[in-house]
Formats: C-alpha cells, structure tokens, sequence
C-alpha cells in the first residue's frame, strides 16, 4: 500500500492566470455586446427628424439594377434627391402586397430624376431576391444588406420597413408596413418635392 505522502502527491493546478483573464475579457466583452443591443432595441427604429449622415452607408446593387450604371450606391451620393428607402424581402408576404406600388410610384419620379428608389433586400438570398425582383418586375435601384447593416443602423422592426429623406437626407417619414395604395406613396412624395 502507497502511502499519500508529500512526495508522492502531485499539487493540483488551477487554471492558468492568462486562460482566467481572457475567459473574463471575453464575458466582459459579451455582456457589454449584449447590454448595447438591448439599449439600441430600446431606443426603436430611426424616426422623422433623424439625419441619416449617421446611417450613411454603400450597398453594392444587384446586376441589372444598378444605379446610373453604377454597380453600388450610397445615401451621400443621393443628396440633393428626394430618397424613398424601403427594406423588403423575397420571403415577406406583406413585401409582395406593396410591390406593385412602388415600381408604379418609381416609374412616375424617374425621368425627373429628384426622386430615387432604394430597396434594401433583408436577410435573403439571391437567386430568391432576384426572383421576387423579376416577379413584380421591379425596375429601381435594389441591393442586399450585406451582415444587416444597413437595417441595424435604421433599427427596423420589421419588413416592409419604408423611410423617406428629403434633399438634405433628414428622415420626414417612416411607413411600417406596406403602402395600401400607389397614391399613399405620391403624397408623402409630393409634400417633400414642394417644400
């Protein structure tokens, strides 16, 4: 029989003091991560007022649907234009009921060119988003948020999520929702053109 003597009992080691401290920095960082996205739910979406420098982003465009031939597009480049914002995706049914409405609104600003349409594809895929594109035979500028970017700046809710900017890129207006009607889209339009 073996004796447990000092000489024969290995100490027990804990974990190392650098393993302790990155496992803390890392919980640390976590629940800081956490707190922030919960104050940011907290706060809602981005409301009339709100100007959008803050939110500026580029978003590469879908081919086919670029912007003035070009292949990306950003809030700064569009100021001086009236900008009509609006989040959708290919798998939202209430997307599809607005669709429709937003090419037609779409097709009456563009030879002026004040007024530009922006879709922002939310957490799809291509080859679904293109067909929804092709689907309701959308013709305005359209891109994928790449990581949820651009909605996490604006804070959306939900899709259909529309914001409307004047020249100046100030947020005048946001539709949760989808539009019920073509003319809905061209009064809020037309106010902003007028001011």
């Amino acid at each position: 029989m073996t004796e447990n003597t000092p000489e024969n009992t290995a100490p027990k080691r804990g974990m190392p003091l650098w393993v302790q401290i990155t496992v803390w920095t890392v919980l640390v960082a976590l629940l800081v991560v956490v707190f922030m996205g919960l104050q940011r739910a907290k706060e809602g979406n981005v409301q009339a007022g709100a100007e959008t420098g803050e939110f500026d982003f580029t978003m590469p465009l879908f081919e086919g649907y670029e912007y003035e031939g070009a292949e990306e597009i950003s809030l700064t480049e569009l100021r001086g234009k009236i900008v009509v914002l609006n989040f959708w995706a290919s798998w939202c049914v209430t997307c599809k009921d607005e669709a429709v409405e937003l090419e037609e609104a779409w097709r009456l600003y563009q030879p002026e060119g004040e007024v530009v349409f922006v879709g922002v594809d939310y957490v799809d895929t291509e080859p679904e988003a293109r067909g929804y594109l092709e689907t309701y035979d959308i013709t305005y500028p359209n891109g994928p948020d790449m990581g949820t970017q651009i909605s996490q700046a604006f804070r959306i809710q939900g899709v259909p999520e529309t914001y409307f900017l004047d020249r100046d890129g100030v947020v005048q207006h946001v539709q949760k929702g989808p539009f019920r009607s073509t003319e809905q889209i061209l009064n809020i339009v037309n106010t902003l053109l007028a001011e």
